[in-house]
């Protein structure tokens, strides 16, 4: 048995021997750094959790982000991603991502390693258009995933569709989002649909300026996956571009002892560049997994 094979498997919320289950749980580890419900997702390379992104004020936003956890679970990998306004079509762009397990050796008899590691990765570059029409935005990822686990490797590929509207005079944010949806594919394993609701609460300018503090109350769901739904549940205070800080807590609905997941976040905007870090607690004695990043906006 792979060393470690079974820690990384541990985070998905039911056994499966299937390349598309290996491919959810690498990642469902990325996922668990996001301190905001993955629906409400923005920034970065969120266009993997819903491609209805905000319509960016700059002319090209690019980001790098990684994802990283202890080295007893050895995962890890880039996310990146960059859109431009395109006059008339909105927002085009691309995204890619890749997350790995290294130092996954083969045992025998013994713990020594026997013969060459296994590899064990997944990775998907997809083609992501977002737009705002009225008080909503609309968005389509198309996506290519390439899989493998040992010496199966499997590619597949994936359309996901995904809105957010703001209501009451932008007081309150719904949205909606699928993940990983295939039509070559059914595997629950593989796919979510993400659900989520922010109502916001104006706190005013600290001093004379016009960046105003706002607190944000978030909740929600992910679904359809062939397991009882995930829930989120967070609160998180931002000062229009300058910073943000988020805090949220995850209950992953397969876990048989259930039990609640903190992660936070902080933002902070230095003229073009956004620096991001994020990192959650861990679950069920598994180690944390943690996310910087680095974005930039060219008006």
């Amino acid at each position: 048995m792979p060393r470690y094979l079974w820690a990384v498997l541990a985070l998905l919320p039911a056994t499966a021997a299937a390349q598309d289950a290996a491919a959810a749980a690498l990642w469902r580890v990325a996922s668990t750094t996001l301190a905001v419900p993955p629906a409400l997702a923005t920034g970065g390379a969120a266009a993997l959790w819903n491609a209805a992104q905000p319509d960016p004020t700059a002319r090209i936003v690019a980001s790098i982000e990684l994802v990283r956890t202890p080295p007893e679970l050895g995962v890890g990998g880039p996310l990146a991603a960059g859109r431009a306004r395109v006059p008339t079509l909105g927002a085009l762009g691309l995204v890619y991502g890749r997350l790995e397990v290294k130092d996954l050796v083969r045992t025998s008899d013994s713990p020594e390693p026997a013969g060459p590691s296994v590899p064990y990765y997944t990775q998907v570059v997809g083609a992501h258009w977002t737009r705002a029409i009225g008080r909503a935005t609309v968005g389509a990822l198309l996506a290519h995933h390439d899989t493998q686990l040992d010496a199966d490797r499997t590619q597949r590929w994936t359309l996901d569709l995904g809105a957010r509207a703001s209501l009451l005079g932008e007081r309150l944010e719904v949205a909606a989002a699928t993940h990983f949806f295939s039509w070559s594919d059914a595997a629950e394993a593989a796919r979510d649909v993400y659900l989520g609701a922010a109502y916001r609460v104006p706190l005013g300018s600290p001093w004379d300026g016009r960046e105003r503090a706002v607190l944000s109350l978030r909740y929600g769901a992910a679904v359809a996956h062939g397991f009882d739904a995930d829930q989120f549940a967070g609160v998180g205070v931002g000062l229009g571009d300058l910073f943000a800080a988020d805090l949220m807590v995850a209950r992953e609905g397969g876990y048989a002892e259930g039990g609640w997941r903190p992660v936070g976040a902080i933002r902070v905007g230095v003229g073009r560049y956004r620096l991001a870090f994020a990192r959650d607690a861990g679950t069920n004695g598994i180690g944390s997994a943690y996310r910087v990043g680095l974005e930039m906006r060219v008006p």
